[in-house]
């Protein structure tokens, strides 16, 4: 099992190691040099010892550092829906309906390699909830062994599980990112609407600490667990764990005014800048289908028909959809605008509230 990875990212080259938020920049001859290695030079046995402390010897290549090849699509990061399904029912979920569907073996293993070919780097796999789709080890597994930093989007739920565990000891992912729903069972489970979820969740906590994984938290906040946010804000200090707080609800991704109902807690977004989505990042559903983010999900490249070439057409998918349309479209304000087009296109079929999406509200001013 490999101890480092050497990539071409957008501008540079990089040396990374797995579960370690240290990287190393080399040039593209030193890059270059790894490609033809079969034993790890001097410069990068030495290296290894300073930055992360790691012995490599004498050692061969092959089996020891994950080379990367240069691709021409651009593309560094992606999210992946392992599955849409989940162990929990949150009414906030953006997912909606929450179907426990997804591709065979085959064809996840074809997406996996497809990401790879793209040039992504770093690989966030979600759901739904990914630890409970029937392929997940087999999905993480493979995604680490062809060389990618993987962070992971959780419930938490599953992580006390032996096997879970095991493999995330073994291959450490880069990230878990942990949902923390309320600081009592009671709280945390009004919202889940599961029984037990609670003691699920702080079983598995305390095992991804015990193994010294990676963790952090997203405590969402709604109106089910607003009064405990200074609990679970304490929860998170007591553990060590940093953590952020999410509490913008955004229509289910559909276009379901559902999720709106449930918070009272909104934050001011800050003003949309633009971003890489299409550019640089891209997302994947369970279907293989690629879209510019998980907002903006039509239209997509289907990966298993058209491979890695269809990703090109993103670039043009991205400026397309990132154009304000609509009510939007002239609007002078919309320079510090906190909502991305996608987004408010959401909000728009969820025939929500113009101050839930737009902060200038009665104040807009059109251009002739």
């Amino acid at each position: 099992m490999h101890q480092l990875i050497a990539s071409p990212t957008t501008h540079e080259h990089v040396l990374l190691r797995p579960g370690s938020k240290k990287a190393l920049r080399i040039g593209a001859g030193r890059f270059r040099e790894l490609q033809r290695a079969t034993v790890c030079p001097a410069w990068l046995v030495d290296a290894s010892r300073q930055v992360w402390g790691l012995d490599l010897g004498n050692a061969l290549m092959d089996g020891t550092v994950v080379v990367r090849r240069p691709t021409p699509y651009g593309f560094v990061r992606a999210t992946h829906e392992v599955n849409l399904g989940c162990n929990f029912d949150c009414e906030h979920c953006y997912l909606g309906l929450k179907k426990f569907e997804g591709m065979s073996w085959e064809n996840r293993e074809k997406t996996l390699r497809v990401l790879r070919d793209a040039g992504v780097l770093w690989l966030q796999l979600t759901g739904g909830e990914p630890l409970i789709d029937r392929f997940f080890p087999e999905v993480y597994r493979l995604a680490y062994d062809l060389g990618m930093m993987l962070s992971i989007l959780s419930n938490g739920s599953r992580l006390h599980i032996p096997s879970i565990i095991e493999l995330l000891a073994e291959r450490r992912p880069h990230q878990i990112t942990v949902s923390v729903y309320g600081a009592t069972a009671e709280s945390y489970e009004g919202l889940t609407r599961r029984r037990g979820a609670f003691k699920s969740f702080i079983n598995g906590v305390h095992a991804a600490l015990e193994a010294d994984l990676p963790l952090s938290f997203s405590l969402v906040i709604t109106q089910h667990n607003a009064a405990e946010l200074d609990a679970m804000k304490a929860f998170s200090d007591r553990l060590g764990v940093p953590n952020d707080v999410y509490s913008n609800m955004s229509p289910t991704i559909h276009g379901g005014a559902e999720t709106l109902a449930v918070t009272e807690h909104l934050r001011k977004r800050k003003p949309f800048a633009g971003c890489n989505a299409g550019h640089t990042f891209f997302h994947v559903d369970p279907y293989g289908k690629a879209s510019i983010c998980k907002i903006g999900r039509e239209p997509n490249v289907d990966l298993i028909t058209e491979g890695v070439e269809g990703l090109l057409r993103l670039n043009d998918i991205a400026d397309g959809l990132l154009l304000r349309q609509g009510g939007c479209t002239g609007c002078s304000l919309q320079g510090t605008c906190g909502t991305c087009m996608p987004l408010v296109q959401l909000y728009r079929k969820a025939q929500a509230p113009l101050s839930t999406y737009c902060q200038h509200g009665n104040r807009k001013v059109v251009t002739a």
